[in-house]
């Protein structure tokens, strides 16, 4: 689909499914990811509105996966509703949001690209703003996780802003 020296970005298929599942629910990523099972990613890879992407490095293993939805949004917003990166500390997570970000406003008609992001994961918010992506509000404790709730900070980038920055 899209690539840069470091890593290339692919559509997910089925094969792929069994990596998804373990990136998911690996502990140095479960306390900021959402979780879905198998069937929910199955059904993911064959909806028109979402695109599930395996991120790959440079020697073509799997570094992570991405899900994007909104693809066929009236309001022209498209939300990156996952990355997940199991190579960590290697740029992958920073070089995938700059060839999403690349790709989805070339290639789409989008106007708003937006993301949500656990309060308590600084860590990808500095990505995400040092990406571009502005802070626009938190929605507080609006995910269950287990005995506790999550709130969760809302980051977008405008297409004008985008181009601006290029």
């Amino acid at each position: 689909m899209i690539e840069s020296g470091k890593i290339r970005l692919r559509k997910t298929e089925e094969g792929d499914l069994a990596f998804v599942i373990e990136a998911e629910r690996d502990r140095h990523n479960s306390l900021y990811v959402g979780q879905w099972n198998e069937q929910e990613h199955r059904n993911a890879l064959r909806d028109p509105d979402i695109l599930h992407i395996i991120i790959e490095d440079a020697a073509g293993e799997q570094a992570g996966y991405v899900i994007v939805t909104g693809l066929t949004d009236p309001n022209l917003s498209i939300c990156i509703k996952r990355i997940v990166v199991v190579k960590k500390g290697s740029g992958y997570g920073k070089e995938t949001l700059r060839l999403l970000k690349e790709w989805l406003f070339r290639s789409t008609s989008a106007h708003r690209l937006w993301l949500d992001v656990k309060t308590h994961n600084a860590k990808a918010r500095h990505i995400y703003e040092g990406a571009g992506f502005t802070p626009e509000g938190t929605l507080r404790e609006c995910v269950k996780a287990d005995d506790r709730f999550d709130s969760l900070h809302i980051l977008s980038i405008l297409r004008t802003e985008y181009e601006a920055g290029r």
